[in-house]
This record gives structure tokens, sequence and C-alpha cells, in this order.
């Protein structure tokens, strides 16, 4: 465990190290990007590790995995982000540990969300998933809402009891007039990101960038990234 804690508080310093040069290039400050450990696949002791070197932000992106990693972790201080393509039969779950679904991208989802969260007395908080590759009126291959439904979707969640819109969300896509073009990506985002606050102001999240891709993101205005093999590295993964 000792070797794995090293291990971690390595990567970690070395992700830091890149979001923090990726600000002082872009002239923003190191405290407006927060980091989000993606933990997806790794154990329940690696979350562990990580909270005691610093990390408050984790995410999964299923929820078989995640809701016993959540209840294994209930004694710390994290917040849970889910970013998986989420069904709505998993929402009833999801809304019992998550604090924020960041992949939110069709009406029947926001229902289901707002119908759970207010059956479990929690207040969601909901970034829209925008697809750069969809067309018009449809979903992205990876989950998302093309980019001319974010403001209906927003409505939506706005006016849902037991959600909080929080802003958007999207993944460098991989096909599409984006396809290798991470930074144009991410910039596209935020100019939707600005068209959402100036109907929503406090929607002013902006979840972008991986670990191959977070100085494009960082460059772009991202206010979080998602981080999760250049911390967690290539240990053997669950399932």
């Amino acid at each position: 465990m000792t070797d794995r804690r090293t291990q971690l508080a390595g990567n970690l310093e070395r992700v830091e190290e890149r979001i923090s040069a990726a600000c002082a290039a872009a002239g923003r400050k190191r405290e407006d990007v927060t980091l989000i450990v993606v933990t997806k696949t790794y154990p329940a002791s690696d979350v562990r590790l990580l909270h005691e070197l610093g990390v408050r932000h984790v995410a999964e992106n299923r929820d078989q995995d995640a809701a016993p990693k959540a209840a294994a972790c209930a004694d710390l201080d994290l917040t849970w982000h889910f970013v998986g393509q989420l069904q709505t039969n998993k929402v009833r779950s999801v809304s019992g540990y998550a604090h924020v679904v960041q992949s939110v991208d069709r009406p029947k989802l926001v229902t289901a969300l707002s119908g759970a969260a207010e059956r479990a007395g929690r207040e969601l908080g909901c970034l829209i998933q925008v697809a750069l590759d969809a067309e018009a009126g449809e979903r992205g291959d990876r989950g998302g809402v093309a980019p001319d439904g974010i403001e209906e979707l927003a409505a939506a969640v706005e006016a849902a009891p037991g959600l909080r819109l929080d802003g958007l969300m999207t993944v460098a896509p991989l096909t599409g007039p984006y396809a290798g073009r991470e930074r144009a990506a991410f910039a596209r985002l935020m100019e939707f990101s600005s068209r959402l606050r100036a109907i929503h102001p406090a929607a002013n999240m902006v979840s972008a960038g991986m670990s191959a891709d977070l100085e494009d993101a960082v460059a772009a205005g991202a206010t979080h990234v998602r981080i999760g093999t250049a911390v967690l590295g290539d240990r053997p993964r669950l399932g």
C-alpha cells in the first residue's frame, strides 16, 4: 500500500505541474481549475489514498462499480461526480451518492433524476453533456445532446425540483469536424457556456479535458478537468 501511495503521490504531483503550467500559459489562476480524479475501475483503497493526498473530487462512470465504492468511502469528505452514460433504471442508485451528474443529455433523464433526488431529499448538480459530433436533434455516439438541444435541456433542469443546473460538459469527439482538434472543440464548448450563462448565470461550470488533452481544456477556459490514467496509471484494474 505504501508503494501505491508513493506512485499516486508522484502521479498527482506531475498532473498538478501540468495544470499549473497550463494555467500560467493561459493567464489563469491555478485555483480556477478543479481537478476531478476519475477512479473508474480502481478500488476504494485507491480512493482513500487519493483523499489522504488531498483529492476531494472523484468521478465514476458505472453505477455498479460506483455505488459500493461510494458506500465504502462514505466517511470521507468527497464530492462524487457521475460522468458516464446514465440509464434511467440506475438513477435511483446514482442519486443516493452522486453530488453532480455530468452526463445529462435528454429530457427523460431529467425527469427521472428529479424524482429520485426529491425522494432522496437531496439536490443534484447537473451538467448538460454536449456532443460536438452530433447532428441537430441527435445524441452523440458517447452520449450527449447536440448543440441545438442545450437551451431546452437546460431549461428543463432549471425547472426540475431537486436539480441544480451547474453548466456544461463534453468529451473531445472522435468523429466529425472537431475530431483531432481538441482545443477548437473545447473553445466551441466555451462559446456555448457563454450563451448559457447569459440566461442562467449560476451555470458556470465547464467540465472538459482528460489525461491527454487537459492543457487544451485549460487554455480554452475549462473550470474542471477529469483525469484518470495520468493519476492512477496502468495498475491492474478491477473486473
